[in-house]
């Protein structure tokens, strides 16, 4: 489809307004002036825009809601004020704050980046979309989000919010992620000659406010005289999305070792799933998991019988596959060791460890006869 036949051709103007609906840029900072949100991330308007924060924020938002990131943020910022405070920190600490947000690659690629602003550019931020992408963990979505909004820089960062106002202003009948391209370009003319930073924001803010996946409120839409989705009323059916193949099932076993008031853990591999995280000792997670295999993978300890499994499973979603484990648990007595690669941990500071989501639902499970809650 080319840009010139994207919407339909319509003259109708808003009785309150002398132009012509073309002027989508305009309409949409007067909108956004009048109705932008209030996040911990953006200054009031007027204020000094602060790279480190709108960096900050744009990593945490990566597949995940602004209400879920409010928290961490507020978080992050306290602990580690600037990049240069980040960039000093231990990844083990920066992994333990992320603790709960998911994606935990993106920690290691926030603790990475902060090391290279600091070491590399002095504690600032390169201002150019080609500079910002030679950053760990920055790609080119993330550094036109920087550059726009934190420098000003004359370019449209495609999220979620924004594909979807635009895919219905111009019906975009291709179906994503084939249609990435188009959307951009197509994206990049609601671009302001000038507040490229609002330009993108108010998008999103559209998004996320009027042109919601389900029952957008396209009355109260700022551009909506010329929507071509809404001249043929079907909003809701954009974007178009190529279906999606569900991950096969994995499943797994989950082992829950207690001394006295200590819990057995480990790290995982630098690399991979949950790379760098702490959880409890366990087996593959394979499709074909067989009970047997499983428990020929618990650590060797002294003083273990045998293993209790525990009745019912934990369950997670992962983004390519959903996961089962079983969990088995046993105590030791005092003087057992912990085995190589592992340690004991007091069950009291479980909430200080980095603990992903499916560990610590596997241990609540584990530990649920004592009411731990990690």
């Amino acid at each position: 489809m080319s840009l010139s036949a994207a919407a339909p051709q319509r003259k109708k103007l808003r009785p309150s307004d002398d132009r012509e609906p073309a002027d989508r840029p305009g309409l949409l900072l007067e909108w956004y002036d009048r109705h932008r949100r209030k996040l911990p991330w953006r200054p009031l308007p007027g204020g000094k825009i602060d790279p480190y924060r709108v960096w900050l924020s744009e990593i945490m938002l990566q597949q995940t809601g602004v209400q879920t990131v409010g928290p961490y943020f507020e978080k992050f910022l306290a602990r580690w004020p600037s990049v240069a405070d980040l960039g000093r920190a231990s990844q083990d600490d920066v992994l333990r704050m992320w603790a709960g947000l998911g994606y935990y690659s993106r920690a290691r690629n926030l603790h990475a980046c902060a090391v290279a602003v600091l070491r590399d550019h002095g504690g600032a931020f390169p201002d150019t979309e080609e500079g910002l992408r030679t950053l760990p963990g920055i790609g080119p979505y993330t550094a036109s989000a920087i550059a726009a909004i934190a420098f000003g820089r004359q370019t449209m960062p495609v999220d979620g919010n924004i594909e979807r106002v635009v895919s219905r202003l111009y019906a975009v009948e291709e179906p994503l992620p084939k249609s990435k391209p188009q959307i951009q370009a197509l994206a990049t003319t609601l671009l302001a000659a000038t507040r490229a930073g609002d330009s993108a924001q108010a998008l999103m803010d559209l998004g996320s406010t009027i042109c919601t996946p389900k029952r957008p409120a396209c009355a109260l839409c700022p551009i909506n005289d010329d929507c071509a989705a809404l001249v043929r009323g079907d909003q809701e059916t954009f974007p178009r999305k190529a279906a999606k193949k569900a991950g096969e099932l994995r499943r797994g076993a989950a082992f829950v070792v207690t001394r006295g008031g200590e819990l057995l853990v480990r790290t995982r591999a630098e690399k991979g799933l949950l790379g760098g995280m702490t959880e409890v000792p366990g087996s593959d997670w394979l499709a074909g998991h067989d009970d047997k295999a499983a428990l020929k993978q618990a650590p060797e300890l002294r003083g273990v019988a045998r293993w209790h499994r525990k009745v019912g499973v934990v369950t997670h979603v992962f983004t390519h596959f959903p996961l089962e484990l079983v969990i088995y648990t046993a105590s030791v007595g005092a003087r057992s060791r912990a085995p190589d690669g592992m340690r004991w941990v007091p069950i009291a500071t479980l909430k200080d460890e980095a603990l992903p989501n499916v560990m610590r639902k596997a241990i609540a499970h584990g530990l649920e006869d004592q009411g731990v809650k990690p």
